[in-house]
């Protein structure tokens, strides 16, 4: 069976499925029965693969095993199969997330802190800077530094970045400020009310007149400043430029003062 590439493709992306479970999981719907003999044949994946995938797709929810002989494989219809789907993938992220949170507990923690401590040691100061893409990756740079603050952060923003990254930044917010950190936000909103919620007990808000950027400020030291405008550009481009500079950082904190 000739798969067309453009659907394998958002198969694989939408299911997570390596090349071999799309070209067996897509052989099986088009044939609703099968043995894996007749399915290797059909999707031009080696035999010897073909039953290691079948067991894959079965323990994800794609197909069912038939009771008999010779051992046959059942396609399930794709509404069903995502529902499974989505099951199985709640189940796995769960699952991952505790391995992760376990490593916390265990000498393998304290290792790689050794060997980041180390290595911060040799660095120079003007090395402290780096180039921070994609909007998720901008978020979470940015959850640390506010997690990381001491004494203040400023945040100057627009509407619909605010709006973006608000229920995103909620948690770092609420910690930052319980930890006795000063936490002020200037951005050219009208009402505040919808969108600060109970965060408004939290944060220092300044409504600007017009856009001032996108930048902030943490303790007068470290900076991230968005070098693209929210609206105009697509979340997987979206870039900021981090670094440690007090020279900078206190120009901003001058700029955020007379906003």
């Amino acid at each position: 069976m000739v798969i067309d590439q453009d659907l394998m493709a958002e198969l694989r992306r939408y299911f997570g499925l390596n090349l071999y479970e799309v070209k067996i999981w897509a052989s099986l719907l088009s044939r609703g029965v099968s043995t894996a003999g007749e399915l290797s044949e059909i999707s031009n994946v080696p035999r010897s693969r073909a039953y290691d995938i079948l067991e894959s797709l079965e323990k994800k929810g794609f197909v069912i095993m038939k009771l008999g002989k010779p051992i046959k494989y059942m396609a399930i219809p794709p509404e069903e199969v995502v529902e499974r789907a989505k099951k199985h993938m709640a189940k796995e992220s769960e699952k991952k997330i505790e391995r992760l949170d376990s490593i916390k507990q265990t000498n393998l923690m304290g290792s790689l802190n050794k060997i980041y401590s180390e290595g911060i040691k040799l660095m120079k100061p003007n090395e402290y800077s780096g180039i921070v893409k994609g909007r998720n990756n901008v978020l979470n740079h940015l959850n640390s530094m506010i997690k990381n603050a001491k004494k203040e952060v400023l945040l100057v923003t627009t509407e619909k970045a605010m709006i973006g990254k608000m229920s995103n930044l909620k948690k770092s917010i609420i910690s930052a400020k319980k930890r006795g950190v000063k936490i002020k936000i200037a951005a050219p909103i009208k009402d505040t009310k919808d969108l600060l919620g109970d965060l408004k007990n939290y944060v220092e808000f300044k409504k600007t007149k017009e856009s001032a950027g996108r930048f902030v400020v943490i303790d007068n030291s470290d900076v991230l400043v968005m070098l693209k405008d929210f609206q105009e550009v697509h979340p997987n481009y979206d870039t900021g430029i981090w670094m440690n500079s007090p020279m900078l950082a206190t120009s901003l904190s001058k700029t955020f003062g007379k906003i």
